[in-house]
């Protein structure tokens, strides 16, 4: 696990990168905006303890979780301007977790729904639009969660855990359809992932501690379809799968480079195609989601590779004479529009993501801000024996005041939302004035 630190810095840079992606179109162009960051950058900083794991809304730009090692997960609405003051008031905090939570990523194709894993060896999915958690899986893991990924649709998801054992899971149903135990036989932690083809790729350890990776198919977990020795290294790999290209890139913690395998129906299965060699280790690894990259270099994937003191773009791309639109490297990939509401994934719904096409490069939208309506937890209370009266004036006034007491707490609450959008706009045009846009 990184230090807070070194993630502290992954974030602000995240963040720094996003500002830049929204003033400029495409969003892949980014990628030329360098230099340092000045050390006065508004932050995005409301936990009381470490980050251990961020990610970005796969269906809103501008909106990040955040984990903590202070049991929370924290949902963030991100401008499309650059800030003068930090952000330090998430847009909803979600809690229900005892222990840190290590883990978080978003479903891939309904809206609003994250899954969180903590150090009390417990999954919990939210809809973050309500903030209330709709599934918790707090029986089936015995030790430290290593690693969580969701199938394609959402309606599976894979886990690693401290007791060596690899499990599907059905989350609604909160039901482990088949588990395989030792897929490497290695004590250290191993991770997995789901393929296009519903296979699960791993990595992990040999008993003699040489890196390893396999593929392997749930509906016969016997036997593995690859299993295949890497070298001897104490860093995990981190695999990184891109789904339209079958191709899985595997970043080791401590490496200096990265290996990339296609993933086929033939033999080898898993042919190995090449390997990114740099000079300084890497102590952590972003990845770009497809529709950020940018087509016209035929650019197939993008890391942000993070140092000791920097983070450092790493743009893959396969040479093209032609400088037209390259149909085999880039077919429909999952858009930013979610194929289902929480609400109806919940209730046992499934889709797979809408695709969009990359012809004419991926153009962001328009900022959405992520509205979170609470549910009034009185209203799930039933009441308890007779109802006693603490007052000793008629109800009938004590009613009126109450009613006179909630339509002054509505105007406050209208006044007090007029003036965070005032200051965010005055904000902007501050920025604005600043950057010497007006």
């Amino acid at each position: 696990m990184c230090s807070q630190p070194t993630l502290n810095m992954l974030f602000q840079w995240l963040h720094a990168c996003f500002q830049s992606c929204c003033l400029r179109t495409p969003l892949a162009y980014c990628i030329w905006k360098t230099g340092r960051v000045d050390k006065n950058h508004p932050l995005v900083s409301g936990h009381s303890a470490p980050v251990l794991d961020i990610d970005w809304c796969p269906h809103n730009d501008n909106v990040i979780a955040s984990a903590s090692d202070d049991t929370t997960i924290m949902v963030w609405q991100i401008p499309d301007y650059t800030p003068v003051r930090s952000i330090t008031e998430p847009i909803v905090t979600l809690e229900g977790h005892s222990k840190r939570v290590g883990i978080i990523t978003w479903h891939p194709t309904a809206r609003n729904v994250l899954l969180s894993a903590g150090g009390d060896n417990v999954i919990i999915i939210w809809n973050v639009g309500t903030g209330e958690a709709l599934f918790v899986l707090n029986d089936i893991h015995t030790d430290l969660i290593y690693n969580v990924c969701w199938n394609q649709n959402g309606s599976l998801i894979s886990t690693t855990c401290k007791d060596k054992k690899v499990r599907i899971i059905d989350p609604r149903k909160k039901l482990v359809v088949t588990e395989k135990f030792a897929p490497h036989e290695g004590m250290r932690p191993m991770r997995a992932i789901f393929t296009r083809e519903g296979h699960i790729f791993t990595t992990g350890f040999t008993r003699m501690s040489q890196r390893e990776l396999g593929l392997w198919d749930p509906k016969s977990f016997d036997e593995p379809i690859v299993l295949q020795e890497m070298d001897t290294s104490n860093g995990v790999l981190l695999p990184f799968y891109d789904p339209d290209s079958s191709i899985v890139y595997l970043c080791g913690k401590g490496d200096s480079s990265i290996r990339y395998f296609e993933i086929t129906d033939e033999p080898p299965y898993v042919h190995y195609l090449n390997t990114y060699s740099s000079k300084e280790p890497q102590r952590g690894m972003g990845f770009m989601p497809k529709r950020g990259l940018d087509v016209s270099k035929c650019e197939i994937a993008r890391f942000y590779k993070l140092h000791e003191r920097k983070c450092e773009p790493i743009v893959m791309t396969v040479p093209r004479k032609s400088d037209l639109f390259q149909d085999d490297l880039y077919p429909d990939t999952a858009g930013p529009e979610p194929a289902l509401e929480a609400e109806e994934w919940a209730t046992g719904k499934d889709a797979g993501p809408l695709l969009i096409s990359l012809r004419d490069g991926y153009v962001p939208l328009k900022n959405r801000e992520l509205k979170v309506t609470k549910k009034n937890i009185l209203d799930k209370r039933a009441l308890q024996g007779p109802r006693r009266s603490y007052s000793t004036c008629d109800s009938s006034l004590s009613r009126t005041v109450l009613e006179e007491l909630l339509e002054e707490i509505k105007s406050l609450r209208a006044m007090v939302q007029g003036q965070e959008k005032r200051i965010s706009e005055l904000e902007h045009k501050l920025s604005q004035f600043t950057n010497g846009t007006s």
